[in-house]
């Protein structure tokens, strides 16, 4: 007798889009410091909650769900060690904020995989196309924006506008895997298409 498992990719869609908006909203688009609740989301729900859908979906055979939501579950984690070692007292003196060089290189790498990933989206709905292809733009344009921090004599408020448009940006792409999840959710509970996610034929 076979077990029905639940599917687990809202979870790690919503733990995403919505630590994804959260971070957009207030960091780039509000141009506001890096604080708590962006971190606590990070570590919560923008990790542990994809982590633990990434694993979900190994259960279920899904290989690419799987280095999906583990991957990026993990580059929160990162993300919030990036922001907390240089600021505690027991590891501030090993560790400095990140330069702008290194963000590039950081964001460039993530940038990469999102757009290999992405490809592995074409055979799946135009909803996760959607995603990818915006968070690999995300991440691409904050590759240029700390290049540009690092390797000429623009400052962060010489790039206002832009990090204001990055902000933008990642406040659509962390909507639309908001959409997607919800999407999911609603069309499994009353088995019929309530909001549109463009299969694949």
């Amino acid at each position: 007798m076979s077990e029905k498992t639940a599917n687990p990719a809202p979870l790690g869609l919503l733990g995403f889009g919505v630590t994804t908006v959260l971070l957009n909203f207030v960091h780039n688009f509000n141009l506001g410091s890096v604080n708590g609740m962006i971190l606590a989301m990070g570590l919560a729900y923008g990790g542990l909650a994809q982590v633990i859908a990434g694993i979900m979906e190994y259960k279920r055979g899904n290989t690419f769900s799987t280095v999906a939501f583990t991957s990026y579950g993990l580059f929160w984690w990162s993300y919030v060690f990036l922001n907390m070692l240089p600021n505690n007292s027991f590891t501030a003196g090993f560790y400095g904020l990140p330069s702008s060089e290194s963000l590039a290189a950081y964001f460039l790498m993530w940038g990469l995989f999102t757009l290999a990933m992405f490809f592995g989206t074409l055979k799946k709905n135009r909803a996760l196309q959607f995603v990818f292809m915006s968070l690999a733009i995300l991440f691409f344009l904050l590759v240029v924006r700390f290049a540009l921090l690092a390797y000429t004599t623009y400052t962060a408020t010489d790039l206002e506008l832009f990090t204001r448009t990055i902000g933008v940006e990642g406040i659509i792409c962390g909507l639309s895997a908001v959409y997607l999840a919800i999407a999911e959710i609603l069309n499994e509970t009353y088995g019929k298409t309530v909001l549109p996610i463009g299969p694949i034929s």
